[in-house]
């Protein structure tokens, strides 16, 4: 299949799964598409969960990076701090 492949055409491809899925309560995997339809959404929109939330399919994400990986760290420190 020879398509010309470009960002809007792969947010149709990710809008249209997700209409038909919707009635099964479920975003479109990986698996519902070609390979090549996968390689061309994840260049153009990241990936698959930034690629769900490019086409409006998937809330966007609000937590803080930062503050998630500072929670982190402090997990691990009080891990290792009883494991002593």
């Amino acid at each position: 299949m020879n398509l010309h492949y470009t960002k809007e055409f792969c947010l149709d491809l990710l809008r249209e799964k997700g209409e038909t899925l919707r009635t099964q309560g479920r975003y479109p995997k990986r698996s519902d598409f070609t390979e090549e339809e996968v390689a061309y959404i994840k260049s153009f929109l990241g990936p698959w969960p930034r690629a769900l939330e490019a086409a409006g399919l998937k809330p966007k994400r609000e937590d803080d990076l930062l503050e998630k990986n500072r929670e982190k760290r402090i997990r691990a420190k009080r891990k290792k701090n009883q494991n002593r």
